[in-house]
């Protein structure tokens, strides 16, 4: 038995008599508006697979008595006005394949969620989430905890060998970025932006089997010289290392990449000096990329160099120290 109302405009509150449908399999109301507080009574519904109640105006805390729920499969409650924290408990419902609060008003903790054996994708972004990132259900193939208060290191991530998503932007993560997380075997899409990671471990290997495609780690406070062994990832087309704080020349390695296999480059906002490999004067259309505000020599005829660089006190300390 099932109930599917998305999206059908609906408008008003979930009725407490909602526990009543004892036999219901499936409650599917996404993208209306119903609002007020998820009732209590959804505990009664023993025989749920599914709850999906996204895109809502719910209030309130997320019902304890959702983890005598045992044969969840599918928990998405997000893009609603959810308060408090993630019940503890949740990590009882083993059955879980998917859990989604992305988008919501919630605090505190994420529990220990390594019992969830069979959880593929977590979504717990755009939330007020703090603490360290937990140690995790090793299936996860997505996950999303962008958008929150997190800190600490991202260790727990390094053994997550069947992800291929991973989003931990906007946080306050900090410390090293470590080879395991960028060598992660299926892993296409890495964006750890816009937080407050100092280092870039070197890759020791080549990466002709690694499946990353999209790095993006602008926004930090990475230091140092640009990471040569990136170029050692076969896949990898996209790469946004903007808003650091990298020195040094630009590698040429880094050179013979763009406009093969590298596809889009942003260097933007940081202290890197010297002439320009000869493929960035020479760059084709179809590649992106983005030289602004640096110190180095960048004809401001070569479309990567538009926006000017440095003012010559920015880059002083730059320049004597490369000399």
């Amino acid at each position: 038995m099932a109930i599917d109302l998305d999206p059908a405009g609906y408008d008003g509150f979930l009725t407490p008599s909602i526990g009543n449908l004892t036999e219901l399999t499936s409650l599917s109301i996404s993208k209306n508006n119903f609002r007020g507080p998820i009732p209590e009574t959804i505990a009664n519904l023993q025989r749920l697979t599914r709850l999906s109640l996204p895109q809502n105006l719910f209030t309130g805390r997320i019902p304890q008595g959702i983890i005598n729920l045992k044969h969840l499969e599918i928990l998405d409650l997000s893009q609603n006005h959810l308060s408090g924290k993630i019940p503890a408990g949740i990590t009882t419902l083993r059955s879980l394949v998917q859990l989604s609060l992305s988008n919501n008003a919630l605090s505190g903790k994420i529990p220990d969620l390594s019992g969830l054996w069979q959880l593929n994708t977590l979504d717990l972004s755009s939330n007020n989430l703090d603490g360290i990132v937990p140690v995790l259900p090793i299936n996860l193939r997505k996950l999303s905890l962008s958008h929150n208060v997190l800190s600490g290191h991202i260790s727990p991530v390094s053994v997550l060998k069947r992800l291929t998503a991973l989003d931990l932007s906007d946080n306050r993560l900090s410390g090293l970025v470590r080879q395991e997380v960028l060598t992660l075997p299926l892993v296409v899409r890495i964006n750890i932006s816009s937080n407050q990671f100092t280092e870039m471990e070197a890759i020791p290997y080549p990466g002709e089997d690694l499946q990353l495609r999209v790095l993006d780690a602008h926004a930090n406070r990475l230091r140092g010289r640009l990471p040569i062994s990136l170029v050692n990832i076969a896949n990898l087309s996209s790469i946004d290392l903007s808003h650091n704080q990298f020195s040094g020349r630009i590698p040429s390695e880094y050179g013979a990449k763009l406009g093969s296999s590298w596809k889009s480059l942003f260097l933007e906002d940081n202290f890197l000096i010297g002439n320009l490999p000869p493929q960035f004067v020479n760059g084709t259309a179809a590649v992106r990329a983005n030289l602004a505000h640096n110190c180095l020599r960048c004809p401001p005829n070569i479309r990567f160099c538009r926006g000017g660089q440095r003012t010559n006190s920015e880059c002083a300390g730059q320049l004597d120290h490369s000399t």
